[in-house]
C-alpha cells in the first residue's frame, strides 16, 4: 500500500517551499473539524438528520465566502511563475527525447 500511495504522498516535496510548508499538514482540515465541534456543542442534541446537514452546509458556505473574499492562504502567482520556469527547463529535454 505504501509503494502504490508513494507518489501521492511525496507530490508535495516537488513544489516551492513557501507551498511546501503550507500544504504539508493537515492544519486546515483539523481547523475546520475543530469549528464544527466547538458549533455542534452548542446545540447537543440534533433532531434529525437534516438539521446537522444544514449545520454543516451553513459553516462551510461561511468558510468558502471568507476564503474567495478575505486574506489569500496561497499566492498562486508566485506558483503560476514557478511552474513557468519548470515547464522551460524541461522543455529541451522533451525535445531531445521527440526528435531521437
Amino acid at each position: 500500500m505504501l509503494e502504490e500511495g508513494f507518489d501521492d504522498v511525496t507530490a508535495v516535496l516537488v513544489l516551492p517551499d513557501r507551498y511546501r510548508r503550507r500544504l504539508r499538514t493537515t492544519n486546515g482540515v483539523e481547523r475546520l473539524n475543530e469549528e464544527i465541534r466547538r458549533r455542534e456543542r452548542v446545540i447537543r442534541i440534533f433532531p434529525n438528520r437534516e438539521s446537522v446537514i444544514r449545520l454543516l452546509g451553513a459553516l462551510l458556505m461561511e468558510i468558502d465566502e471568507t476564503w474567495t473574499t478575505g486574506h489569500r492562504y496561497l499566492n498562486m502567482d508566485e506558483y503560476w511563475q514557478w511552474k513557468k520556469e519548470q515547464q522551460k527547463s524541461t522543455e529541451p529535454a522533451m525535445l531531445h527525447v521527440v526528435n531521437a
